[in-house]
């Protein structure tokens, strides 16, 4: 498929970029703690230059000095980081790539401890349970706040940048002025809808006064608030129509608030362009142009919408931290190398909220743009053993710096229980990244062998240079009377459809494979019940992915136990001691399905050191944890051979 629309230039004021794809704001803790943007700052928005993306914004940076929430949030509240800024934009510059940046005062979803002051709002509303109670900004302080962002755009202005983006979306500071939901104000700024908007015109009026057309100037706002009460996309289009009026040059449409950011961070069980109906609505009200942004990987849907006229620039977010090069590989025919965002959060969502440096499961050299891949001074044989995603991206990075590299995969697939991962509904986007890891393989030259298990006498006999064990793991089997009875079914022979469950089933272990095994039944009309020592099934689930799965015990009657422990098991059911130490039996089910975890699995234990050879462990041969775990030791031990 050709993407002429994708790859057609646009203007935005006085900038042109030269195609549709763009890099969204992203906080990814690269940045300095002073503020500056660091050398890896540099290194990560210049990889996604040079990979072709036309429009690259730089993360939401402080505009207000008391209102950082982050240890590693870039600012331009004073002129110290100007320098560190004007690096990154040349390099992107270098790139042909256009820059904008995120101008952002977190407001209630800030942190007073991180930025040393009381955190600011329309009105003194928590935005979270948890979260500090917000102070109400005075009136003055308003028109205080508003030179800070022009200070922040003309600081930006110095540093060569093409155009600035106002965050008004998310229930950061702008946010809480214009819904009704968080503006109580009785002031000016409350009220109506002209005076709810008065703080985003002011903002973008004192910054078109500062920059007059050297900058454009766009406005990240929300299509909804997806929260009863706030902004939906009746309102949105009414909002984007009157920032056209101020003199805004493009729109950037996101959705919800962090109560809702479900929608904000799409998981996996949600379609890229989820949107789209509402930013098409927001698209009518508007002749300026307009970015999309929603967990979009592949750019065939956003080609269509761009065609259409739905949009006029599309966001890859998450697709640009899996794979920088998606514009360069859509525009050269190359979409089977894609490397895709799963949309698994684990990463990037959770490592932002922690204040640590992102990274990505499907790409593990995220986190390492400032690091060259160095070619190894002399080659070696190496052996990997296990094609999961560990051994396959082991390979790969090991075939890339010139290795001779061999897989051996002791069944008759690749992927893995990650494979296996991919059955439960909603997660079939899996399969692209195990594909991907495929395909890279037999590009970079390695020998992908399946059926073929691995012996000490076999490395022996290969007499290899290194090893790298990525045997993965296997069904954790307590010491539990009547486990090991041939009619339990496990839960990965069971996803991988190679047994079947009776019309009634129990799945003993709510963890997040015991539950998503529970929908996949639940998904066919089983009768399904799942029971769980802990006092809640899904513990272990992210939060924005455990909604959905949540939702899908709603829509199949899924019967849940918990504060449950299983001390004995029978062919249609078990025995199980509660919370208060009662005993009870749970019985009368066709199918029983074991999905109380994995355990590490590593048939060679100690016995490597006999060899001498260079060996790595890594991924659940080490233990059973995430595949993110996984990734990231396969390039650790990957750039060390």
């Amino acid at each position: 498929m050709k993407f002429k629309a994708m790859f057609t230039p646009i203007q935005i004021g006085n900038m042109t970029v030269k195609n549709r794809f763009v890099v969204p704001p992203m906080g990814n803790n690269f940045a300095n703690s002073d503020g500056t943007l660091s050398d890896q700052s540099l290194a990560y928005y210049a990889a996604r230059a040079k990979g072709g993306f036309g429009l690259i914004t730089i993360e939401a940076t402080v505009v207000h000095k008391g209102a950082k929430g982050g240890p590693r949030k870039p600012c331009l509240y004073d002129d110290s980081s100007i320098e560190s800024f004007q690096r990154v934009i040349d390099a992107c510059h270098k790139e042909g790539a256009k820059v904008s940046v995120q101008l952002q005062n977190a407001g209630p979803e800030g942190n007073a401890k991180n930025a040393g002051a009381p955190i600011k709002a329309a009105s003194a509303i928590p935005s979270v349970v948890g979260k500090d109670t917000p102070v109400a900004v005075t009136t003055e302080e308003v028109y205080q706040l508003v030179e800070g962002y022009a200070d922040a755009a003309e600081r930006a202005m110095k540093a060569g940048i093409d155009a600035v983006e106002v965050h008004m979306a998310h229930g950061y500071l702008v946010n809480t002025f214009m819904s009704p939901r968080t503006n109580k104000r009785v002031d000016e700024f409350g009220g109506c809808f002209e005076n709810r908007m008065r703080f985003p015109r002011l903002i973008v009026e004192a910054i078109r006064e500062r920059v007059g057309d050297k900058v454009a100037i766009l406005a990240r706002i929300n299509s909804s608030d997806d929260v009863l009460g706030g902004i939906d996309v009746h309102d949105s289009a009414a909002i984007a129509a009157y920032l056209e009026d101020c003199g805004v040059d493009a729109l950037h449409v996101s959705r919800a608030v962090h109560i809702k950011d479900e929608y904000m961070w799409a998981p996996t069980t949600i379609h890229g362009g989820f949107s789209a109906d509402l930013v098409t609505e927001i698209k009518r009200a508007v002749t300026i142009p307009v970015i999309t942004v929603g967990r979009f990987t592949e750019p065939q849907y956003a080609e269509l919408l761009v065609k259409e006229g739905r949009a006029d620039l599309v966001a890859f977010g998450r697709q640009s931290l899996g794979d920088p090069e998606t514009p360069k590989k859509a525009e050269e025919g190359r979409l089977e190398e894609l490397n895709p965002c799963i949309a698994c959060l684990q990463g990037c969502v959770a490592n932002m909220f922690k204040g640590e440096p992102i990274c990505c499961l499907t790409n593990p050299f995220l986190g390492h743009e400032a690091e060259q891949l160095v070619k190894a001074e002399t080659p070696k044989k190496v052996m990997v053993i296990g094609g999961g995603v560990a051994g396959l991206s082991a390979a790969f990075i090991s075939a890339e710096r010139g290795h001779e590299v061999t897989v051996y995969e002791s069944s008759d697939t690749l992927g893995g229980n990650m494979r296996l991962a991919a059955f439960p509904p909603g997660k079939g986007d899996i399969t692209n990244m195990i594909r991907s890891y495929i395909h890279r393989c037999e590009k970079d030259g390695v020998t992908l062998l399946t059926n073929h298990p691995v012996t000490l006498d076999f490395i022996k006999e290969q007499n290899p240079d290194a090893v790298i064990v990525a045997t993965g793991s296997k069904t954790l089997i307590l010491p539990i009377e009547g486990i090991e009875d041939e009619a339990i079914i496990h839960a990965s022979d069971l996803l991988d459809g190679k047994r079947s469950a009776g019309k009634k089933a129990l799945v003993v272990g709510g963890g997040m494979v015991g539950c998503e095994t529970a929908a996949f039944l639940g998904e066919q009309e089983h009768e399904v019940s799942v029971i769980e020592f802990r006092d809640t099934v899904g513990a272990d689930v992210i939060n924005e992915h455990r909604k959905f799965l949540m939702k899908d015990f709603e829509d199949h009657k899924i019967n849940t136990i918990t504060s449950a422990k299983v001390c004995k098991f029978y062919p249609d059911g078990v025995e199980y001691e509660s919370s208060d130490g009662t005993m009870h039996e749970e019985r009368g089910y066709d199918s029983v399905v074991l999905a109380m975890g994995f355990r590490n699995y590593n048939p060679f234990a100690e016995q490597l050191e006999t060899l001498g050879n260079e060996h790595y462990i890594i991924g659940d041969a080490v233990r059973a944890r995430r595949a993110l775990d996984a990734t990231k030791e396969a390039y650790d031990a990957a750039i060390q051979i």
